[in-house]
């Protein structure tokens, strides 16, 4: 036996799919708005890691023999014959 919906039921569904969508929207949007500052916090990481290495490489060219490479690197680029 086939019935056909009431009005009322199919105004009612249609309400209750009306308001999954949005709630839908709303957590989707709510998770895409919550990594807002992900970039930021990004940038953050690899600048502390761009700092790390440049103090890293200041202590190493700070030592005595690698001033006296870098010293006789120029001396050698700079004499002539």
């Amino acid at each position: 036996m086939h019935t056909t919906h009431p009005t009322g039921r199919r105004t009612r569904l249609a309400r209750l799919a009306r308001a999954r969508t949005r709630r839908a929207v709303g957590a989707a949007s709510r998770r895409l708005l919550g990594d807002r500052g992900a970039a930021t916090a990004e940038y953050a990481v690899a600048t502390m890691a761009a700092v790390g290495f440049a103090g890293l490489l200041v202590i190493i060219l700070r030592g005595d023999e690698v001033r006296g490479i870098l010293t006789d690197l120029v001396r050698n680029a700079l004499t002539v014959g």
